[in-house]
């Protein structure tokens, strides 16, 4: 089968199109027919292995020391049901299906197993697989930090650094599910954009900086990792709490003994999979793609998200 594989970290030119055997699932794994996969901000950081101050030996640990543990790179997948191991009763030959492989990366590739109870659901056939993969990390992220961490509710004041990208625009339509007042951060190319998907308020970083304006809010969540806690906190009501996404280890390990300070990394489970669903079937969250690529140029997809100023998401299909 054709997939991505790097022996390397480094520029997107790691990544090349190669051939391997064609995996054969365990007894509790199913063989996913890969259609489409995502590449995120995240997939470009590890491949560049340009992770937040103080994070860059706990990421070789996790994926590699001195080059990638794993060939195939890529967590967010979707596509078909090739075949299942004997042991797996939840998936059939057949089935459409989307998930995240998470550290075990493999979604690059024509082919990729994933174990039965691992954060892999079914899709209805009115969702594409491009819209289902571009679905889960903005997705993710916004329901851990929004509904599981903060508990947002309705009325906050919410102020979302980065809000055309992924997790951004995830962040404005679920904060909107909630009853939230949203205000988005991106240019100006992009606040009509980010208005049509439920933002209430705009600004333009290259003409206003928000903590000059004197409003306060009870959420502040910089999907970006261009703000510090000190940039924030003067704009945070009493309660308020900032949420910095992509931050240096010393701020996180801050957020351990300051309230209003939350950091830390989205989980992944069946259940947060079925959710994005349920808000995708009521009409209060749209899929939004920057960008499709053959998978074969997928060093051409991480250079385009390099740049930082895709709208929403990068995909690769495999399947025309």
């Amino acid at each position: 089968m054709k997939a991505i594989g790097w022996t390397a970290y480094g520029e997107p030119d790691v990544l090349k199109l190669i051939e391997v055997e064609k995996p054969i699932p365990k007894n509790n794994e199913v063989l996913i027919r890969i259609h489409a996969a995502a590449v995120t901000t995240g997939d470009c950081r590890l491949r560049a292995l340009k992770v937040p101050l103080g994070m860059g030996c706990l990421t070789r640990l996790a994926f590699g020391i001195t080059k990638p543990k794993k060939l195939i790179p890529g967590m967010d997948f979707s596509g078909e049901v090739e075949s299942v191991g004997v042991q797996v009763s939840k998936f059939k030959k057949g089935d459409r299906v989307f998930g995240s492989s998470g550290m075990k990366l493999g979604a690059n590739a024509e082919y990729s197993c994933i174990e039965e109870n691992s954060a892999i659901i079914q899709i209805p056939d009115s969702l594409s697989y491009k819209n289902a993969v571009s679905l889960i990390f903005g997705g993710l992220t916004a329901i851990h930090f929004l509904r599981d961490t903060v508990k947002i509710k309705n009325g906050d004041q919410v102020l979302i650094n980065g809000a055309s990208g992924s997790v951004g625009i995830a962040s404005i339509q679920i904060a909107k599910y909630y009853g939230a007042y949203v205000t988005g951060i991106c240019s100006s190319k992009n606040h009509e954009l980010v208005k049509s998907l439920g933002a209430d308020n705009m600004i333009d970083y290259t003409k206003e900086e928000f903590y000059k304006n004197g409003k306060s809010y009870n959420v502040i969540l910089d999907t970006v990792g261009n703000f510090s806690f000190g940039t924030c906190q003067n704009s945070l009501t009493k309660s308020g709490k900032a949420i910095l996404i992509s931050t240096g280890l010393g701020t996180m390990l801050q957020s351990l003994f300051n309230k209003k300070l939350v950091c830390g990394v989205a989980g992944e489970s069946k259940e947060l999979l079925q959710f994005l669903l349920e808000l995708v079937n009521s009409g209060k969250l749209t899929p939004v793609i920057d960008t499709e690529y053959p998978l074969a140029d997928a060093a051409d997809a991480h250079r385009h998200v390099d740049k930082g100023h895709k709208k929403g998401n990068v995909v690769l299909t495999t399947i025309n």
